[in-house]
């Protein structure tokens, strides 16, 4: 658990007013439907005509994260894209945020600016507005709760049911790394835990610890996609596993699927570190999770305003439900998609 200083103030000394003012006095309103913000019973949003999302998002020590790795600076920044990202994947455009956190004794004041820190900065690159909150002790460690609330045109808007049979299915950037990276974090801190003097060494890896320690939320894909007049048919962002958050499209949209192994983006850092830890890379993009990149499906119609987009990958088409949901390997055999992800009420062994 890290701070920026070196100074250690107990919470109690300021109150919970108090300490919200000390930990949101940098905070600026950047969007002008932001009628009121933090400072009064509830913060004011008047959308212009527009639709709004909602969505909101819990991270407990233990289960999400694990303070012995995760900067508190980045925990505050990831604490907030993650729920940017179901704004972006709704189509929508995040405007404010709430924050809530309960804390046990353990935590000063120093690190609860360390983790606002890291809060404020994807405020200001996102362009969202922090409008409200909480603060509350804990008996259990630390507990974040942030609400993520976006507008949207109604035409604009999509949803998990709207993919048809032979709706192209799309994934951005590429999958697995950040459950690689989480993977070799647990690695070193068990090492360092097991032998006294252990330097830790991750910069082989460092773009697989970043996408677990400080991912970003594709909001470039959906500019792309809007420069390009595309509306997705259907959408969902990768938080639970390619095969798991798929699954989830074609349930909503009453389809089946194909998707080829050849297809599945992966990083050839994650695939290296996955190969040295002897773990299929092909099981990391399937089932790893966090990566919050999109999954959506588009018309067969629109996928000429695709060619030559790197950042987009199609990696199968929506069919029948009947005709089931699969993967075509590589040696051309169909086998069952799994939901094989992240389960919130699952065997309790960690998330981040």
């Amino acid at each position: 658990m890290q701070s920026t200083s070196n100074k250690s103030t107990d919470i109690s000394e300021f109150g919970e007013f108090g300490l919200i003012a000390r930990l949101t006095e940098g905070f600026r309103i950047s969007n002008t439907e932001t009628k009121k913000g933090i400072g009064d019973d509830a913060a004011v949003i008047s959308p212009r005509n527009r639709q709004m999302v909602v969505t909101t998002d819990l991270l407990l020590e233990g289960v999400h994260f694990n303070l012995m790795y995760t900067p508190l600076k980045h925990l505050g920044y990831k604490a907030v894209v993650v729920n940017l990202s179901d704004v972006y994947a709704m189509n929508a455009e995040p405007r404010q945020v709430t924050v809530s956190i309960g804390v046990s004794e353990k935590f000063k004041v120093e690190h609860l600016e360390s983790l606002y820190e890291g809060i404020k900065l994807a405020c200001e690159h996102y362009g969202v507005d922090l409008v409200g909150g909480d603060t509350s002790a804990s008996y259990t460690g630390m507990v974040i709760s942030v609400t993520a609330i976006g507008r949207a045109a109604r035409e604009e808007l999509v949803y998990r049911n709207g993919a048809s049979e032979h709706d192209v299915i799309c994934v951005s950037g590429d999958l697995g790394g950040a459950y690689m990276g989480l993977q070799i974090l647990k690695r070193e801190n068990k090492l360092f835990q097991e032998n006294a003097g252990f330097q830790p060494d991750l910069a082989r890896y460092e773009y697989i610890v970043g996408r677990q320690l400080k991912p970003e939320a594709r909001r470039d894909i959906i500019q792309l996609l809007k420069e390009k007049r595309i509306r997705p048919t259907s959408m969902i962002d990768v938080s639970d596993g390619l095969s798991s958050d798929l699954l989830h499209l074609c349930h909503n949209s009453d389809t089946g699927c194909r998707i080829y192994q050849d297809k599945i983006p992966i990083d050839q850092e994650t695939a290296s570190a996955a190969e040295e830890m002897q773990i299929e890379p092909l099981v990391t993009a399937l089932n790893g999770g966090e990566d919050y990149e999109l999954l959506f499906t588009v018309s067969t119609k629109d996928m000429d305003k695709l060619t030559g987009v790197s950042q987009i990958r199609p990696i199968g088409f929506m069919t029948r439900k009947t005709e089931g949901r699969r993967m075509v390997t590589n040696a051309g055999a169909e086998v069952d998609l799994q939901a094989q992800g992240w389960n919130a009420f699952g065997k309790i062994n960690g998330k981040g």
